[in-house]
């Protein structure tokens, strides 16, 4: 009885986990286009599937993975942005060699998501992020080119020492608790250094997949290297992921081995270096690669209150929905303007649909009203301010200005007039369409109804 009810709760994994299946024996078929279909069904019944059990509050298989409001959220949001993106790659692979891989992947990644974001143990952390990592390193090295080769190798080698370093180092939380589970974390405040050691770990394995400050450097370049579609998948479900990993973890890591602190000086610093590498870039993917960055800055206020605030939990999700949408959509509107600053020069004024989704995109990941980024941010702030860090909502603040000058530097491109040379600029397909359709409404009208999400 106990394995059944277990099983019960993990519904929309195993669902997920049976349509990766499913959809690598299609592409066996060489049938790309039912892979895709089957990928969409499945990642449509493994959400519905989520409702049930949504606010559980409770864990299967000893503790090690919880269904709790965290985890229940984090499937309704990765589930529907894991089908946008398989939107995205359609649009922009289809017909091309090993289609099907492609979707097959995306499934696994999230998957391996999924655990990161209901562990509840060291072990399924670790499971988590080599699932993730192995998936996303083939994806980036897709395109088999010579950019798309560099990438994936920096970023499988980054994967690989921040791996070793994180597996390493949590084995000194085994070694002061007994137990590879987290709730075992809460008398390891009297070990002060074998709490760091895993600290340190935590950061360094899950610090990489979020595309933290310092360990970022795999994320411009990947993304770069990868087709548009792929590096928008990476942008936010592999990132969401990691920060929903941390708050697991952090959840019962007594506040007194000093993560909080570390924490606040990480958002920090990767909120300020993400927009100052951005105002200088002329790429467009480098330059919302950057942004990316900086937004994950933006994440870890919500951290700070994980375990005392009201606001912390409510904040990850509010802000993790809205930011899907959005980057999304920031990179669906590149799939159709251009890789380069440069094309999107008088876009604005050739394509005025696309142009305004673009707006809408770049406005809400600076936080202004009425937009879904803005109530995300107000969350966040909210957080970290119960949490006792005035100082970095003022910073974030002060960074959201900064944003603003960075995605200035876009929307006034896209309404110069455009070179008398330039091409035409592209048509968004019927995909891309769609994809555009549903981020500009959920970013115009969640910023209306963001009630309807916890907290």
């Amino acid at each position: 009885m106990g394995m059944a009810r277990d099983l019960s709760f993990l519904l929309p994994e195993m669902t997920l986990g049976i349509t990766a299946f499913i959809m690598l024996v299609a592409e066996m078929l060489r049938r790309p286009r039912l892979a895709l279909l089957i990928g969409l069904a499945g990642l449509a019944l493994a959400t519905a599937l989520t409702f049930p059990v949504l606010n559980a509050g409770t864990t299967v298989f000893g503790g090690t993975y919880r269904i709790d409001m965290l985890s229940g959220w984090a499937k309704l949001i990765l589930l529907p942005g894991t089908a946008l993106a398989l939107l995205l790659a359609r649009a922009e692979i289809a017909g091309r060699d090993r289609e099907g891989s492609v979707y097959a992947l995306i499934a696994l990644v999230t998957l391996g998501a999924l655990m990161l974001s209901g562990s509840g143990d060291v072990m399924l952390m670790v499971l988590g992020v080599v699932l993730t990592g192995l998936g996303s390193f083939a994806l980036v090295a897709w395109p088999r080119d010579d950019a798309a080769t560099e990438a994936a190798m920096k970023y499988l080698v980054f994967g690989s020492v921040t791996g070793a370093v994180m597996i390493y180092g949590l084995s000194f939380w085994y070694g002061g608790t007994g137990s590879t589970l987290y709730s075992a974390l809460s008398g390891i405040g009297d070990q002060p250094l074998i709490a760091m050691a895993g600290l340190i770990a935590v950061i360094v394995g899950l610090g990489y997949k979020a595309a933290l400050f310092p360990f970022h450097f795999w994320a411009p370049d990947a993304y770069e290297g990868a087709p548009v579609s792929i590096a928008a998948y990476l942008s936010v479900i592999t990132k969401l992921a990691a920060l929903f990993a941390f708050a697991q973890a952090f959840r019962d890591l007594p506040t007194s081995t000093g993560w909080p602190l570390v924490i606040a000086l990480i958002a920090a610093a990767t909120m300020s270096y993400g927009y100052l590498a951005a105002l200088v870039q002329t790429r467009m993917v480098r330059l919302i690669a950057y942004s990316s960055i900086a937004q994950s800055g933006y994440f870890l206020l919500g951290l700070l209150a994980i375990g005392g605030g009201t606001l912390a939990l409510p904040s990850l999700i509010v802000f993790g929905a809205a930011y899907v949408a959005m980057n999304l959509g920031a990179f669906a509107v590149i799939m159709v303007a251009g890789r380069e600053l440069e094309d999107f020069r008088g876009f604005g004024r050739a394509a005025p649909i696309t142009g305004v989704a673009m707006v809408i995109f770049l406005l809400s990941l600076t936080g202004i009203p009425p937009l879904f980024g803005f109530v995300g941010k107000v969350y966040l702030f909210g957080a970290a301010i119960s949490a006792g860090y005035l100082w970095l909502a003022i910073i974030a603040i002060l960074n959201s200005v900064l944003a603003l000058a960075v995605y200035l530097r876009i929307i006034v491109a896209m309404y110069q007039p455009r070179p008398d040379a330039a091409a035409a600029p592209g048509q968004a397909g019927p995909l891309i369409a769609a994809v555009l359709g549903i981020t500009v409404l959920i970013t115009l009208v969640m910023g209306l109804f963001a009630g309807l999400l916890p907290g």
